[in-house]
């Protein structure tokens, strides 16, 4: 217990969950908390505070997960060590569990995007009365080598040997090339009980609107939390994306930042091919994309252009 409260850095100033009076104001301590690491964020260069107790760590993970629905990638670095040392927090809480498993697949995102900022030039030294030039933004092929190094380093995950066999079939049978379920990967890590802190859920993560248009019910028992009726549902809508956009790159980015956000900004910006939208998209699609296709490419030795089209 020593151990992980000395991880945190804003502890003392929240109140733990764990024997508040019932009438204390939840929703209020997590914005309290929110603002609290907003601060932190800025006072130590995105350097992400550690928090300690329920309250926190919920408003920690929501503010993580708002750097990953903002479009600069590089606003991701340097986060790594932060979250590398709350998983065993998480890890010690069975309620907080589901989050550890999505936070230790997200690990890689923070690796990717430090080893990004080693391409990317420094912001040029501020001049009186000039405005300072927006530093430059990855491209999508300095992210695509970037995780064809991070993915070389990834070992084979060991849910990956009982899964896989088992899923493709299931692919296969609603017409997506069984490569996609490699998603889960990406996704989850082969982890059935991984959640988000924007409510996705499952292996293939998936939001519950999206849940219940592909046929899934999310009570009395969540059926995102069963692998094969969770891998059937992903399987149709990926089929559903790809339709839509032609494209796997760009039926990629619409399941993970959603298909109306991804139709709204191609129309916005006039721009129809995944790498012209990049720029527009949020950081945490930019880099789930490639890595998608560097662990396609790893596992199964195709690029996203070699897969089938889904008939």
């Amino acid at each position: 217990m020593k151990r992980l409260l000395a991880l945190g850095l804003i502890g003392s100033v929240l109140l733990p969950v764990h024997g508040q009076d019932p009438a204390v104001d939840l929703d209020g301590l997590v914005r309290a908390g929110q603002q609290l690491v907003r601060q932190q964020l800025d006072a130590q260069g995105l350097q992400l505070a550690v928090p300690v107790g329920e309250v926190q760590v919920r408003a920690w993970l929501k503010e993580l997960q708002t750097r990953f629905a903002g479009e600069y990638v590089l606003d991701l670095t340097r986060l790594r060590p932060a979250a590398e040392a709350a998983l065993p927090f998480l890890d010690a809480s069975e309620e907080l569990q589901p989050y550890s498993m999505w936070l230790r697949t997200r690990l890689d995102y923070l690796k990717a995007a430090d080893e990004l900022e080693l391409l990317i030039p420094g912001a040029p030294t501020p001049k009186p009365g000039v405005p300072v030039p927006p530093r430059a933004r990855p491209t999508p092929e300095q992210q695509r080598r970037v995780w064809s190094k991070v993915v070389a380093l990834e070992p084979w995950p060991e849910s990956a040997n009982r899964f896989v066999p088992r899923l493709k079939p299931l692919f296969t049978a609603e017409h997506v090339p069984a490569e996609l379920v490699w998603l889960a990967e990406v996704e989850s890590s082969f982890q059935p009980g991984a959640r988000s802190p924007a409510g996705a859920a499952g292996l293939f993560q998936l939001m519950p609107q999206t849940a219940r248009q592909e046929g899934l019910s999310l009570w009395p028992m969540d059926q995102r939390y069963d692998p094969d009726k969770s891998a059937r549902a992903s399987a149709r809508y990926l089929k559903t994306l790809h339709a839509e956009f032609k494209d796997w790159s760009l039926a990629l980015a619409a399941y993970n930042s959603g298909d109306g956000h991804v139709r709204t900004l191609m129309k916005r910006h006039s721009v129809r091919s995944y790498d012209r939208l990049a720029p527009y998209l949020p950081a945490e699609t930019q880099l789930y994309v490639p890595k998608v296709e560097a662990v396609i490419r790893r596992r199964e030795g195709k690029a996203l252009a070699e897969l089938a089209v889904a008939r």
